[in-house]
């Protein structure tokens, strides 16, 4: 049976959600409540998204969680931003987070493309 956690942008968004939580482990503490919530947040929100909507029963509704996704994809980046110009993560880090991150949103755009035919 196949399922959500057949696609590929699933599965790859399942390993961010890990990497951002051990990347926020290394925020000043003072952050729990601001840029690491927002952070984690925003990386559960992709999986999730992509989870909930598979699971409903017509592909238009598929397609609007897939945006969501997107959404919370576009956050993510944002906060990702945010961070390194705070001096939370080096330009490297950044850099390959971005990546990640780029190759995520291509997964689910390709996805969505695929549902609309």
């Amino acid at each position: 049976m196949k399922t959500h956690k057949n696609l590929k942008g699933w599965q790859k968004s399942i390993s961010f959600v890990t990497a951002i939580y051990e990347l926020t482990k290394t925020f000043p503490k003072d952050e729990i409540y601001g840029i690491t919530s927002q952070l984690r947040r925003a990386a559960i929100f992709i999986p999730s998204n992509i989870a909930e909507g598979s699971a409903r029963k017509n592909t238009k509704e598929f397609i609007q969680f897939l945006y969501v996704s997107l959404g919370s994809a576009a956050e993510l980046e944002t906060q990702l931003i945010i961070s390194m110009n705070l001096g939370y993560i080096d330009n490297q880090k950044s850099i390959a987070f971005q990546k990640d991150l780029e190759e995520i949103l291509r997964m689910i755009s390709g996805l969505i493309k695929s549902l609309k035919k």
